[in-house]
C-alpha cells in the first residue's frame, strides 16, 4: 500500500511544469516556489526563495547567449523601477549557473520550460547567503544547502 501511494505521488510530480514546481533543501532551511515568468525577452524563469523569519528572496533566470547557460540571481529588497548596475549589484545576494539532476544523478541545466527536474543545484548558495545583508539577527540564521529536491507542484 505504501509503495503504491509513493508511486502515485512521484507520478504526479513527474508531470509538474518547472514554472509551478516547489523545492526544498535537505535541512528545511529554505524552500523555492517557481512561478510563471513575466512576458520578458530575457527572463526565462522566476522563483521565490523562502527562508526563516519570513525572509523572501526574489529569483530570476536568464539564459546566456554565447555558451547557453541558465544564469540565476537571488535578490533581496531591490529598489523598484529603473535601477543602476550598482544598485542591482548591491541587492543581489547570489548569482550563478543553476544545474539540475535527475533521479539517476545525471546532471544537466535548469530547463527554460517543460517538466520540473527532480533536483536543483545552486553552487555556493550557503556561503554567498552567509555574507549577505539578509543574514543575521534581523533576517535568517539557518543557511540552506546548495541542493534542492522537488517537493510538490502548485495548482
Amino acid at each position: 500500500m505504501a509503495v503504491s501511494v509513493l508511486s502515485t505521488a512521484q507520478a504526479a510530480l513527474a508531470g509538474c511544469p518547472v514554472e509551478l514546481a516547489v523545492y526544498g533543501d535537505r535541512d528545511d532551511a529554505a524552500g523555492i516556489d517557481f512561478r510563471p515568468a513575466t512576458e520578458s525577452a530575457t527572463v526565462t524563469n522566476a522563483f521565490r526563495m523562502n527562508l526563516e523569519n519570513g525572509v523572501q528572496l526574489d529569483g530570476m533566470v536568464m539564459w546566456s547567449e554565447d555558451v547557453e547557460r541558465p544564469y540565476g540571481a537571488l535578490m533581496y529588497k531591490c529598489p523598484d523601477g529603473d535601477v543602476t548596475g550598482a544598485e542591482l549589484q548591491a541587492c543581489t545576494l547570489w548569482q550563478g549557473v543553476i544545474y539540475a539532476a535527475d533521479e539517476t544523478g545525471v546532471v544537466s541545466l535548469l530547463p527554460k520550460k517543460g517538466d520540473a527536474p527532480k533536483t536543483l543545484i545552486f553552487p555556493d548558495l550557503g556561503p554567498s547567503l552567509r555574507h549577505s545583508s539578509a543574514y543575521g539577527a534581523q533576517g535568517f540564521s539557518k543557511l540552506p544547502w546548495d541542493v534542492f529536491a522537488l517537493k510538490g507542484c502548485q495548482e
